[in-house]
């Protein structure tokens, strides 16, 4: 082997790599955009480009001393830095989420440990005035070895973490050779067992910073919030001795608010300077409104600048306070990943993220589960999001060590912390990844709490690490969910944890937890797992974060989907893989598929139905007679009238009859005022009054008029039924001249007049055929319908259903009458549902009136048998023909809605087509549906279908069968079905977030046991 075996060596975790310190990029005049374009810097020399490089799939293959300066690289590819080797297809891409992909053996590693050698040529030239050079790489999976012009410079690990190196005294005038050799696996990968898929190569940026002989090596900038000035306390270290050192403050219209020269002042730190700038009527930091100072730090031939927010943190009884104004996350779990780049991230990329989740109401990020690119933070400071800045450090696979009962939670419980939480050997590598996580970040004023890591389970490590941390940097609070998951018979100090943190707890069992800890403020770090379509509690949630102080909020899980784009299909779809796609062992599927956005961050319709649970404002009373609304804020630091203004519109049976501005009044944040909205309602139809909160001003980010969100109040009237629904329902249509004609056999009534012929299948209790004017109305037979393509977060629930053969239902009939009153033919049958296996699930008394001019209207008395578990759906399923394609429909919309996932919609008329009504998840499910219809109405090729309900109903339409979407794995697998396939349904289930989270709300479950079901559709031919 070419290189020493550091890698399965915790007593070498970095070899000749340069202290921790913060992030900076300094230069030799002051510069104000080194944020976003830090190249800029003439300090900073990029190394990126195109590298030659190699593949080994072994360690032991790579036998040539590829570093040495005659070496020549044949077989060598071009490889781009920052990228993951896997994305270039070398290696393959494996998706896991909790189990080690390789055996769990610390701190061993495999023995064929697949390796890169990496190999660029670069020209440097030296400058007088900073004659040392440091080589910075900010990111390399899992660790590496590097050579400078032959010589050997060291060795680091830790991902997601920057690695500098001095190589003042390697580097040529001129042309130079760098090399690096990077390994797949090392001991650090037990501590890099996240949920995602697993990269490797180097994939963030790497460079050279040019220095002085003497500069600052660190600094620590402190900010304390005074009764009538804020102070700016900045700490200093050097590299070499003292050089002497100008603090410079400027505001944001760069006027010079203060300066200092730094004195000698050791810390327990090891800071030996500081400077303290007063600032008279600060402006303080926050998301609402992240005002930034500029920060100079000045020396001979160096200057440093960057970006300073004054804010605190604190806990007062359970209760966290930013600026002494009570604050809740508004948080998404965030992972790098691009479905193209991997986990290699540009600022634009970065931007694109941090823009769509401002658009969408969020105000918080969790670094899920490790540190992001430096500037990162930068960019979270400058447009305003408190982060929660995790190291990196999951051994979740630990939790799976294999005991003899196997299935016994408690015992995993007990036994997950012993390989590495509660193990002395790991101490100093827990340490050093939480180290080199605050080091790097502390400056960032939108970093309000440290995260240990993720799912680590709890022991000696962690005690050690969370004392350091805190000594270190008691202005932050620290968070540790994983201080949960330890061995009950032993005692442990949690002293340091400032709030007790959960995930995926129900609204019952968190109130249950808070009992249990009373004193600390309670956090939801993970919740509403998005996972394909939902998630469907976001709503509910929202409603106990708000209600409970001792709730600090909450972080969504998560930000996106994660895929590996594989180009189109030849149906012209974006080809999306997830784990087991690549043959990989072992995977989780599409567990990696739950995001509130697409891959490519098309926003699914779980992020915009965040974006109005979350909006700014909300009407909490209204009194119609008056038009006062009370109007609370959900602000935390703006008073909402310098935030929004408020529109409002009335709609009667879903057209808007009026609408205007609303004068706003004072409402500061988390507090209540009164507003006056006065209407005037119809007398008769369905009507709502809409208020909508738009941005006042635009940002950096949002245009000015951006809505950011809308309340829908019922209005009351005499008739408060949708009036165009009630004419359908009540329409009494004329007298045809001639009464219908039934034929009966054993199987079918055969009904014809004029216009139609149906036939009913007595066997059945459905519709066969229907053909209205010589036009078939339906293609197949119709279904009751109660099953559903399986969503992500039915997948514990739909073994249920499987079990229960709901999957094969068929409809019974065990007697079928009928009668001609007038010109109307009614049928009436008793009807079950059941399937192969198992006694019936239900039974339906139906009666169908088939009126003169060929409507029919069905009711149905259903009857469950409680044995069975709760139904996905229930309802009557139409093959139509294909071409009806254009679709109108009264009810909630635009976006997909079901009674747990409904808030982004609003009641109205809205007009599309079938293609248009499917939400395209990348493993099919059940997706498009809208609840809350009077009417929907389907039209096409001469023949229109509507369908109204005495009751709102839901409705889906789509060219996909429920059984197509069942089968499929991914979206461009599927195949239309030829037909326009018409879903009415009496009630769907709820989505929920179950594919993580906790079981689906019992509100939210079709778990009658009686319901009456009554539909009528009426099919239109165009006259010729």
């Amino acid at each position: 082997m070419i290189v020493p075996r550091y890698y399965e060596n915790l007593d070498v975790l970095h070899d000749r790599t340069m202290p921790n310190r913060s992030y900076y990029i300094p230069a030799s005049r002051r510069m104000d955009d080194l944020a976003e374009h830090r190249t800029h810097s003439d300090r900073m020399q990029l190394l990126n480009g195109d590298w030659n490089f190699r593949y080994y799939d072994s360690i032991y293959d790579l036998q040539d001393a590829f570093y040495e300066m005659e070496y020549v690289p044949e077989g060598y590819d071009s490889i781009p830095v920052p990228s993951v080797w896997q994305m270039h297809g070398y290696d393959a891409n494996q998706y896991t989420n909790i189990r080690y992909p390789f055996p769990l053996d610390p701190p061993y590693v495999p023995q064929e440990n697949p390796c890169g050698a990496y190999v660029h040529h670069f020209a440097y030239q030296k400058d007088a005035a900073a004659p040392r050079a440091y080589l910075n790489f900010e990111g390399v999976d899992s660790c590496f070895y590097v050579w400078l012009n032959g010589t050997y410079v060291g060795y680091s690990q830790v991902s997601h973490s920057t690695s500098e190196f001095d190589v003042t005294e390697y580097l040529n005038e001129g042309d130079n050779k760098l090399a690096v050799l990077v390994l797949k696996w090392c001991d650090g990968s037990y501590f890099e067992d996240q949920d995602k898929f697993r990269m490797s190569g180097i994939f963030r940026d790497v460079y050279l910073l040019r220095r002085p002989e003497q500069c600052i090596r660190d600094y620590f900038v402190h900010t304390a919030i005074r009764e009538d000035h804020a102070e700016v306390q900045v700490e200093f270290s050097y590299l070499g001795q003292f050089v002497p050192t100008k603090v410079m403050i400027y505001n944001n219209n760069g006027a010079l608010i203060g300066e200092e020269m730094a004195n000698m002042q050791v810390s327990e730190a090891g800071y030996t300077h500081a400077a303290t700038v007063q600032i008279a009527d600060p402006v303080l930091w926050n998301p609402e409104a992240p005002y930034l100072y500029t920060l100079v730090l000045e020396t001979e031939n160096e200057v440093i600048t960057d970006r300073v927010g004054i804010r605190e943190i604190c806990v007062q009884g359970t209760v966290i306070y930013v600026n002494g104004k009570q604050i809740k996350f508004r948080g998404v779990n965030r992972h790098d990943s691009d479905p193209v780049t991997g986990f290699t991230i540009s600022i634009d990329q970065m931007k694109r993220d941090l823009f769509l989740m401002k658009q969408h109401n969020f105000n918080a990020i969790r670094t899920s589960h490790y540190p992001n690119a430096p500037q990162f933070y930068q960019l979270c400071d400058q447009y305003g999001f408190f982060v929660i800045d995790e190291a990196d450090l999951e051994s979740h696979g630990a939790s799976q060590l294999y005991c003899k009962n196997n299935a016994d939670w408690d015992k995993h419980v007990e036994r997950w912390n012993e390989p590495f939480a509660d193990n002395p050997d790991w101490m100093e590598p827990t340490l050093d990844r939480i180290q080199r996580c605050v080091m790097r970040d502390k400056n960032r004023p939108c970093v309000v709490i440290w995260s240990m890591g993720n799912e680590s389970a709890y022991g000696c490590t962690f005690e050690n690490a969370q004392a350091w941390t805190k000594a270190f940097d008691p202005s932050r609070l620290l968070h540790y969910e994983g201080s949960y998951y330890y061995n009950r018979n032993k005692k442990y100090d949690f002293s340091n944890i400032d709030m007790y943190s959960m995930m995926y707890r129900t609204i019952e069992t968190a109130m249950e937890d808070m009992q249990d800890v009373p004193d600390k403020p309670y956090l939801l770090v993970e919740y509403s797992h998005a996972m394909g379509n939902g998630p469907g509690d976001l709503e509910d949630y929202f409603g106990m974060i708000q209600s409970v102080d001792q709730v600090c909020g909450g972080f969504v899980w998560e930000w996106c989907d994660h895929a590996i784009y594989k180009g189109q299909a030849e149906n012209g779809k974006a080809m999306y893989w997830y784990g087991g796609d690549h043959g990989e062992y072992p995977h989780d599927s599409n567990f990696c598929l739950d995001g509130l956005v697409f891959p490519d961050r098309t926003p699914g319709t779980g992020v915009i139905e965040y974006k109005n649970v979350y909006r700014p404002a909300r009407i909490t009373a209204y009194d119609q007679e008056t038009g006062t609304a009370v109007l609370r804020s959900y602000m935390d630091f703006v008073n909402l009238k310098e935030y929004c203004s408020v529109r409002y519109e009335v709609t009667c049976d879903g057209t808007t009859i009026s609408s205007g501005d609303v004068a706003l009044t004072s409402v500061e944040p988390r507090q209540q005022a009164e507003i006056e909205i006065p209407v005037t309602v119809p007398a008769a139809g369905r009507c709502f009054l809409k208020v909508s909160y738009c941005l006042k001003e635009a940002t950096g980010i949002l245009p000015a008029g951006y809505v950011l969100g809308f309340d829908e109040l019922p209005l009351e009237n005499a008739d408060g039924r949708n009036q165009t629904n009630a004419r359908l329902w009540n329409a009494a249509e004329k007298q045809l001249s001639s009464t219908p004609v039934v034929e009966e056999t054993d199987r079918y009534l055969t009904i014809t007049a004029e216009s139609y012929t149906y036939v009913y299948n007595k066997l059945k209790g459905v519709f066969e055929s229907m053909a209205c004017g010589g036009t078939a109305v339906i293609t197949k037979p119709m279904d009751i319908n109660i099953w559903r393509a399986p969503t992500d977060n039915d997948k514990k629930i739909k073994l249920e259903w499987m079990d229960a053969q709901y999957d094969r239902s068929t409809s019974r009939s065990y007697q079928t009458d009928y009668e001609i009153v007038g010109n109307e033919v009614k049928i009436h049958s008793v009807i079950s549902l059941l399937a192969v296996s198992v006694q019936r699930f239900m039974d339906i008394d139906a009666t169908w009136t088939i009126s003169e001019q060929g409507s029919v209207t069905v009711c149905m008395d259903v009857v469950r048998d409680m044995q069975f578990p709760e139904l996905p759906r229930f309802g009557l399923r139409l093959f139509l023909p294909d071409d009806l394609q254009q679709v109108q429909y009264c009810g909630i919309g635009p976006e997909e809605s079901y009674c747990d996932k409904r808030i982004a919609g609003s009641y109205g008329v809205y007009s599309t087509t079938v293609s248009d009504l499917h939400e395209d998840y990348i493993r099919p499910q059940e997706n498009g549906s809208h609840c809350g219809c009077d009417y929907v109405k389907l039209s096409g090729g001469g023949l229109a279908v509507t369908a109204v309900g005495a009751k709102p109903i839901a409705f889906n339409a789509s060219v996909y069968t429920q059984e197509e979407l069942t089968a499929k794995n991914h979206n461009y697998e599927l195949v239309p079905c030829g037909s326009t396939v018409l879903c009415l349904d009496y009630a769907q289930a709820g989505i929920g977030s179950q594919s993580c989270g906790p079981k689906l709300m019992e509100q939210y479950q079709l778990n009658e046991e009686r319901f009456r079901f009554e539909l009528k559709l009426i099919p239109t031919v165009a006259s010729v």
